[in-house]
């Protein structure tokens, strides 16, 4: 399905709804099958059961016509002889006046075939009808002939209803008069019990087809809710995610000035004071030069050192912009300066340490890592009244890790971590960027100090390259 669902062009919503949705449709056609089976099949075992009570009992009654058939003509064919044609033909008189219901009636044949008694169909008497079949192929004189010689049973054939004329299913009961060599018998339709039974099989049908219907009812209101609930969580999700993306470009924006800020404030604060201080220093050169004042020389050295002065500090706001010893030499490098720089500027006792990596890290991650250290230590600077922070910065068989503590006051303990910098931006800055990188920060930090532990995983290590290539980096981390 995963493999699949790529394929069809469909957005990420359709794509989820495909996916509730088809194994519910599943479920639910396998659970139709097996109901629809299991009703049938339990059915038409009740069905079979009944079908065979009532044909049972249609024999039954069959036993009982004949054994009344028998009292009545008994006594005159226990006195006869063989060939006693008298009492033969009294015998079949009594027989064809034995009529019950519309269309019952006894029948006899000889062992020869030949029809001696049909009281509701007189055309088969004194034909031989050796071979007669109904319909369906099913043969009928023979077989009755054969269960008379054997001394009674049953057979079942279709023949014609006297009362209507039409074809239906007949179970006949025949026994043999083994003296005259007569099959004797009755029959009874059971187009009733067959009408009884296709009516039982229709409403099983008929229960079968409303439990689908049911179920498919059940199944399209539960679509109905899962894409309703799926519309609502997406309209939703969208409008949070509209909400978290004009908050994210709000931050963006924030950040954008706080920037800004910070470089106009160091332009104003150093860069402009010290160009002023060297047009000034300029300017008297050049007015004693031209008196022939002696202390021009002196004005002109001190607006050289203050030109010298103007251009560290550009040197600086650009490192910390964007330092060039980042691309050039590595994380460790440009870790080092950092704190070096840190260290000088605030009086803060610093500390760097690193495992060599061979700079494995890819771009991605070693900018993250050193904006992370970069906001850290503004932070530590303006936050923490910290007297020593050391950075730590290793590679392992997970990713890598870098570790910023200091002995600081610590964060304040009343106030979410995504509020606890200044402008409430950086540390969620740093929760973003290794966000970003699929890594993890985690923040500890009590009255004694802070920690922050950066990780970024292993997918952003890049492989080891050529050993002529790794001796120049050796150092690099």
């Amino acid at each position: 399905m995963r493999r699949f669902l790529p394929h069809l062009g469909l957005s990420y919503g359709q794509k989820l709804f495909l996916l509730a949705t088809v194994p519910l449709l599943l479920a639910v056609a396998a659970i139709s099958v097996l109901v629809a089976n299991q009703s049938r099949q339990l059915a038409d075992r009740e069905i079979r059961a009944l079908e065979t009570q009532l044909i049972e009992a249609k024999k039954a009654e069959l036993k009982n016509y004949i054994s009344i058939a028998r009292t009545a003509f008994v006594n005159i064919y226990g006195r006869a002889a063989p060939d006693d044609a008298d009492a033969q033909l009294e015998v079949t008189q009594i027989l064809s006046a034995m009529l019950y219901g519309q269309d019952g009636y006894f029948f006899v044949f000889d062992y020869d075939g030949n029809n001696l008694v049909s009281p509701r169909q007189t055309y088969l008497i004194g034909k031989n009808w050796r071979g007669l079949s109904d319909l369906n192929g099913v043969e009928i004189t023979d077989p009755i002939i054969d269960v008379a010689r054997n001394g009674g049973g049953y057979h079942s054939f279709d023949w014609t209803k006297p009362s209507t004329g039409e074809t239906a299913r007949m179970v006949t009961y025949v026994v043999g008069l083994q003296d005259w060599k007569w099959a004797v018998g009755t029959g009874i339709f059971i187009d009733d019990v067959l009408e009884t039974v296709a009516a039982a099989r229709a409403e099983v049908e008929a229960r079968v087809q409303r439990t689908s219907f049911y179920i498919l009812v059940i199944t399209v209101a539960a679509l109905t809710l899962v894409f309703l609930s799926g519309f609502v969580i997406t309209v939703r999700e969208r409008r949070l995610a509209d909400a978290k993306l004009k908050a994210l470009t709000q931050r963006v924006f924030d950040a954008q000035e706080e920037e800004r800020g910070r470089v106009a404030r160091e332009l104003h604060d150093g860069i402009s004071q010290l160009l002023v201080g060297v047009r000034y220093a300029l300017d008297s050169a050049s007015r004693r030069l031209k008196t022939g004042d002696a202390r021009g020389m002196e004005s002109l050295d001190k607006g050289i050192d203050h030109l010298s002065g103007a251009i560290q500090e550009v040197r600086r706001i650009s490192r910390d912009l964007r330092p060039g010893v980042l691309d050039d030499l590595g994380l460790g490098p440009a870790l080092k300066a950092l704190t070096d720089d840190f260290g000088t500027r605030t009086g803060i006792k610093t500390s760097f340490n690193t495992v060599v990596f061979r700079n494995r890290l890819d771009q991605e991650s070693k900018i993250a890592l050193y904006r992370i250290a970069q906001e850290a230590l503004t932070n530590i600077e303006r936050h923490a009244n910290a007297t020593q922070v050391t950075i730590d910065v290793r590679g392992h068989k997970k990713g890598a890790t870098m570790r910023i503590a200091d002995d600081g006051q610590g964060l304040p303990q009343d106030t979410p971590i995504q509020r606890r910098s200044a402008g409430g931006l950086g540390l969620r800055n740093m929760q973003e960027r290794v966000e970003q990188l699929d890594g993890t920060l985690r923040i500890f930090s009590s009255r004694s100090g802070t920690v922050i532990v950066a990780e970024v995983p292993l997918s952003h290590i890049l492989k080891p390259e050529s050993d002529g290539t790794e001796k120049t980096r050796k150092a690099r981390a």
